[in-house]
């Protein structure tokens, strides 16, 4: 199976007034493709600074980060614009859609500055919007529907270039429980059926048990992770069980 992403070593150092804190650890991990893998962690566990990484919000301070064998770090900032424009899909907790557009512009927005002819962009829209069971709302605005739609616009969103991987920062974070389980069936329904690769932040297990794999980090380190053997009751338990013995009670990132 292809490498998505490789992760080498990679550390992270925050200085502020003389005062060191390293956030990630020589960190080593590796995405394969049509994974759909979680990172969880207790608070400051370093979820956030790894995802950022990823994302190429951030730049480690050591280490390489490899997505389709190319060293993102290394990329001047065109290049690295045009790298993530192609091949990163981005969901958010809080959506991040424009009003002024409808939900058919927004989904199309990442076509639309890669200059898609129209007639690819429309079918482009309608296939993904067709799987997160959203088509109906393509006329309307983002203020006119639910939180839950919202955030399947912004999966379309996400998915809609085809990204080598999907990155999903607490993506139920702002959601009831049964928009959080329309969401996570839906990605699992695009990593099953779409052979997606998504790697999710969340600090919620039952998130997490909708995923193939679950890598827990604790103070900036690499500390377990899980595979989904059975069912998803059983791997919930197991994530859980995981989650009680390194943190306590309080999952909510840094």
């Amino acid at each position: 199976m292809n490498k998505v992403l490789e992760i080498k070593s990679v550390s992270k150092v925050y200085r502020n007034k003389g005062i060191q804190y390293s956030a990630l650890k020589n960190i080593n991990l590796n995405v394969y493709e049509s994974e759909f893998i979680a990172i969880m962690g207790p608070s400051g566990a370093g979820k956030s600074t790894l995802l950022n990484i990823v994302s190429t919000i951030d730049k480690p301070s050591s280490g390489e980060v490899l997505i389709n064998e190319k060293d993102i770090s290394k990329l001047d900032n065109k290049k690295l614009a045009k790298f993530r424009r192609e091949n990163l899909g981005f969901v958010f907790q809080d959506f991040n859609l424009l009003d002024t557009l409808t939900i058919r512009e927004n989904i199309a927005l990442p076509l639309s500055i890669s200059e898609v002819n129209s007639k690819d962009i429309k079918k482009s829209v309608e296939n993904v919007c067709d799987i997160l069971g959203i088509k109906e709302l393509l006329d309307k605005y983002p203020y006119e529907v639910s939180g839950g739609q919202k955030q399947r616009t912004a999966a379309a969103r996400a998915i809609v270039n085809n990204p080598s991987i999907i990155l999903a920062d607490e993506p139920t974070g702002a959601l009831d429980s049964k928009s959080s389980k329309d969401l996570l069936e839906r990605f699992e329904k695009l990593n099953d059926e779409n052979n997606a690769t998504i790697m999710m932040v969340t600090h919620d297990a039952n998130a997490a048990s909708y995923c193939k794999r679950v890598v827990f980090i604790k103070d900036g380190m690499l500390y377990k992770e899980l595979n989904r053997n059975s069912g998803r009751k059983a791997f919930y338990k197991e994530i859980l069980d995981t989650l009680a013995y390194i943190g306590g009670d309080s999952y909510d990132d840094n």
